[in-house]
């Protein structure tokens, strides 16, 4: 699996509408075969900061996904909302998906 985590800056004035602004770039990328999910989190600490987590079921579908008609567009939408590069991690990984944690478990 390629799981990614990517760090958005959002400028004060753009962060009530953000997530709307993304939303059909948003839409695309979870209809796409091999999205296992890609979903939005917004910082608790601060407030103009984004976290988009997903994942993909594997490297051909990450290509894929960076190769998509909407993946360059959805970019351009971005880049104006941003007051710096996101950061990213990216890695291939083990499994099929979420499990539950141990220490929790019933």
């Amino acid at each position: 699996m390629i799981f990614i985590n990517v760090k958005y800056q959002v400028k004060p004035e753009e962060t009530a509408t953000f997530l709307d602004k993304l939303s059909e770039y948003t839409n695309a990328c979870r209809g796409e075969e091999g999205c296992l999910f890609f979903e939005w989190y917004r910082s608790t600490e601060r407030e103009n900061e984004f976290l988009l987590v997903e994942m993909y079921r594997d490297a051909e579908a990450g290509e894929k996904h960076v190769n998509s008609a909407h993946f360059q567009p959805g970019l351009e939408t971005m880049r104006p909302l941003l007051t710096e590069t996101p950061e990213i991690i990216s890695r291939e990984i083990d499994g099929d998906g979420w499990g539950l944690m141990g220490e929790l478990a019933d």
